[in-house]
């Protein structure tokens, strides 16, 4: 046998035994993400409120020019993300329904892309803090929606969003760390006196 028949044969042998394999393309996949150790370091400021937040993220004025007092983002790098609140006073039963209805239609305006909507109450008498709490499942701009009061003159709304295109697939993990980080800010919130 002479060293072309040798070739030809190691040729069909190897597309003989590829030919049997179930090929199938890859999914398409994402970086994986480093996520920090939580810990957290308190933000008070001449706002009537603190409040503990990620060592990993900072709290920064919101620069908009309708932005009023007290209005800020607790912005997170490292994952393009914010939680921006804003503040407001009120010192009436009218001013503060208008407000809980603007955090409700607010956080239903995502009823579009979402697939569910829960409400969570949320209350810590021994601190005045009431509030509701709405997880927004789905492909969202933002997928955490809460508002915080002491229903007597204090009134903070707080929303997550990601400046990327809302793809929860791709974002659930980092969603699921700043959640955890969005429950400590509100167990740890305090109305200043």
């Amino acid at each position: 046998m002479n060293w072309k028949s040798l070739i030809g044969l190691f040729v069909i042998s190897i597309l003989i035994s590829s030919c049997g394999s179930d090929y199938s393309p890859k999914p398409r996949a994402y970086f994986k993400i480093d996520l920090p150790k939580k810990k957290y370091q308190n933000y008070s400021s001449n706002c009537p409120f603190s409040f503990e937040f990620p060592v990993y993220a900072s709290v920064i004025p919101d620069k908009n020019k309708d932005a009023k007092p007290c209005w800020m983002d607790v912005y997170y790098p490292q994952f393009n993300g914010r939680v921006h609140l804003s503040y407001q006073s009120f010192s009436t039963r009218k001013q503060f329904d208008s407000l809980v209805e603007d955090a409700r239609t607010f956080a239903f305006k995502h009823t579009v892309k979402a697939t569910a909507i829960d409400e969570a109450m949320i209350s810590y008498p021994e601190k005045r803090v009431y509030g509701i709490y709405y997880s927004i499942d789905g492909n969202t701009a933002s997928s955490v929606q809460f508002f915080l009061t002491d229903s007597t003159n204090n009134y903070l709304r707080g929303a997550l969003y990601f400046n990327e295109q809302p793809r929860l697939d791709s974002i659930q993990p980092v969603l699921d760390f700043i959640k955890k980080d969005i429950d400590h800010m509100i167990k740890t919130f305090k109305w200043q006196k």
